[in-house]
């Protein structure tokens, strides 16, 4: 029996040119959840990350709180979806409404998605090649590829730092959720939330969903952030 402990990365750039760099508070979460789990002792036998810079900086704050470097394999499939290019397609090319709402973005990046999963997204007319979106079956195919990796080797706890996506689509699959509640699922993730599950030679199942027990404290109230 192996344990995957699998943590979103930390507080992004929401609004930023570079979204995929942590803000100040994503360090500081991914700091705490090192603390965290240097308080109990915790020790992996495997680390494994996604490619982008947001996963790699919330491992660095992960082990800065440890007090340890933790070298970790690599794995794009753990990547996320390319959001821009859902709701490029979604709006068919036009801007997304001015003003920056959180909410606004948030409610058509929800309309986007659930017509990905569906598989009813088409690209946007004219679109060019590097806007056309990751078809969701090839998006799912990759993640579960990896889960399926990870469940083979020999580890007997893994640590594994990816984003909202990957881990909602590997918990659905858990799950038994129908595509749609990937969605769901995405939407709720809070940044270094932890999703702990139980693998055996032929079954998965979930201990835990988006915990943050390292920001459950008065002092670090407004901590709690989801992109």
């Amino acid at each position: 029996m192996a344990e995957l402990v699998f943590v979103r990365h930390g507080q992004a750039s929401f609004g930023a040119d570079d979204y995929d760099k942590l803000s100040e508070l994503g360090w500081r979460q991914s700091r705490w959840l090192g603390e965290y789990f240097a308080q109990r002792d915790a020790a992996f036998d495997l680390v494994v990350r996604g490619s982008l810079r947001r996963h790699a900086e919330t491992l660095a704050g992960i082990g800065e709180g440890m007090g340890r470097s933790l070298a970790a394999q690599i794995d794009a499939r753990l990547d996320e979806y390319d959001s821009h290019a859902l709701l490029h397609a979604h709006l068919k090319g036009k801007p997304l409404p001015q003003g920056g709402d959180r909410r606004e973005h948030f409610r058509i990046l929800r309309e986007a998605m659930y017509a990905w999963t569906e598989g009813t997204l088409r690209g946007a007319s004219g679109a060019s090649a590097e806007r056309l979106h990751e078809p969701f079956a090839e998006f799912r195919g990759r993640v579960l590829a990896a889960l399926a990796q990870m469940r083979k080797g020999e580890a007997k706890r893994v640590l594994v730092v990816s984003s909202g996506g990957p881990i909602s689509t590997v918990l659905a699959e858990v799950l038994g959720m129908p595509p749609r509640g990937v969605v769901d699922l995405n939407l709720q993730t809070r940044n270094t939330g932890i999703t702990e599950l139980q693998s055996g030679a032929s079954r998965i199942h979930c201990v835990s969903f988006n915990n943050v027990p390292h920001l459950d404290r008065p002092d670090r109230a407004g901590t709690l952030t989801y992109s």
